[in-house]
């Protein structure tokens, strides 16, 4: 199949504000197994090692930084995997910065998101720290306005956090994207919800937007052994999910105890129409 690039995929999400995979162009669907399990797993994890080689050469910017997260749509079509997304027309109606607040699943969203949020807007998101570790990923990661995150010191890292965050989006006028689960999980329950990027919202003044994952096609390894716990980030690919994406309302900013339960609300009914489960 010939894949679709991140070029002709941005001319039909700033047309639309939507995009659905072309079930002509597409392969049959795949059936799980090892090795499309290696094939999309590549994809997404060759996005790291080539912002540091890039970095290196002093050749990296968002440009490429957005090509190398589109492999995770092109790889997942690449193996018949129906890609739907949807709602983003939305972020033409609002010029300033935004807080995004997406549900956490799997390891997809972190490499899919920037190459459609950097489409409408420069953004900087928070994610682990362990991502930052292999050779010149942390210069990579800064260039990039990756904000790494331990789990060490949990009260300094939020405090950080907060700190980081609204300087960035009220100083530099950067969007920012958090996942306020935390970790990756399968339910999306209200407990885990944090209210932070809320929080972070109200003292910086901007609205938030939602969005919703549904990334069941590669879950995380949950297992005991060497390999589920070397590739943790990477567990069996099921291509017979769909992978999918939806942006939701602007929610403005107001009290972040309304706007952390607007937002949970929207992504838990977005969740719950597709099948997924969650927990209020």
């Amino acid at each position: 199949m010939k894949k679709t690039t991140l070029e002709e995929f941005r001319k039909i999400l700033t047309e639309t504000g939507e995009y659905h995979s072309d079930e002509t162009k597409l392969p049959a669907r795949q059936k799980p197994s090892r090795w499309n399990t290696f094939r999309y797993c590549w994809d997404l994890g060759s996005v790291f090692p080539k912002c540091a080689v890039y970095e290196a050469c002093r050749n990296l910017d968002t440009d490429k930084w957005a090509h190398f997260c589109f492999h995770s749509v092109s790889g997942a079509e690449r193996i018949g995997v129906k890609v739907h997304v949807d709602g983003w027309n939305v972020l033409k109606t609002y010029d300033g910065p935004v807080m995004f607040l997406c549900n956490h699943m799997s390891t997809v969203e972190t490499v899919m998101l920037p190459a459609f949020i950097l489409t409408y807007k420069p953004f900087n998101v928070v994610a682990k720290e362990s991502l930052t570790r292999l050779p010149f990923l942390k210069a990579a990661a800064a260039h990039m306005g990756l904000v790494p995150i331990g789990r060490k010191s949990p009260k300094q890292d939020l405090l950080d956090m907060i700190r980081i965050s609204t300087e960035r989006i009220t100083g530099q006028k950067n969007s920012f994207l958090i996942f306020p689960q935390g970790t990756r999980s399968k339910v999306f329950s209200r407990a885990k919800f944090s209210s932070i990027g809320a929080k972070i919202a109200e003292k910086a003044g901007c609205p938030i937007v939602p969005i919703a994952v549904d990334t069941r096609i590669m879950p995380t390894r949950n297992g005991t052994g060497l390999i589920d716990k070397v590739f943790k980030d990477f567990g069996t690919v099921d291509p017979s999910f769909d992978l999918r994406c939806s942006c939701g309302p602007i929610i403005p900013c107001t009290k972040a105890k309304e706007m952390h339960e607007a937002t949970f609300n929207w992504i838990a009914n977005k969740l719950e129409e597709w099948g997924c489960p969650t927990e209020r």
